[in-house]
């Protein structure tokens, strides 16, 4: 003697076991032959993938030593690192100020540690720049 909740759970055990059949064969029915050419992918010249490999003769070789990996280096006569500009602000109390430079090119942070001698606001000064966590520090800040 088999209760209701019993039959129901055969039958959704039945319905489940006869649906991942029907999917078995739907796979097996739409398979693909499996060879490595059937799975290949290329990549054609402007980066889209394709499923045709790219014209031989359109090839172009590339000398592998004109590629620069990383920062190239610095060419002698480049630009003079110390720059120029003005004590814009400065507060003593707390430590730091900003520069603004000579043409309007940038306003830079500094910190008392990075300055050299005794400046006030409105002084001419001449500094070099750092990357800092917040960007752009000036360094090695003094009269100019």
């Amino acid at each position: 003697m088999s209760t209701f909740a019993k039959r129901e759970k055969e039958k959704k055990r039945q319905q489940k076991k006869l649906e991942k059949q029907r999917r078995k064969e739907e796979r097996k029915a739409n398979a693909t032959d499996g060879s490595l050419e059937s799975m290949m992918a290329y990549v054609d010249e402007n980066g889209m993938l394709s499923d045709t490999p790219p014209d031989p003769n359109a090839r172009v070789e590339i000398d592998a030593s004109e590629i620069v990996l990383g920062i190239p280096p610095k060419e002698e006569g480049q630009e003079d690192p110390t720059k120029t500009g003005k004590l814009d602000f400065f507060d003593y109390n707390k430590g730091f100020g900003f520069i603004n430079e000579t043409g309007g090119q940038g306003r830079y942070f500094v910190h008392i540690s990075n300055i050299q001698e005794e400046i006030r606001e409105g002084e001419r000064v001449s500094f070099e720049l750092e990357r800092g966590p917040r960007g752009m520090n000036a360094v090695r800040v003094k009269k100019a």
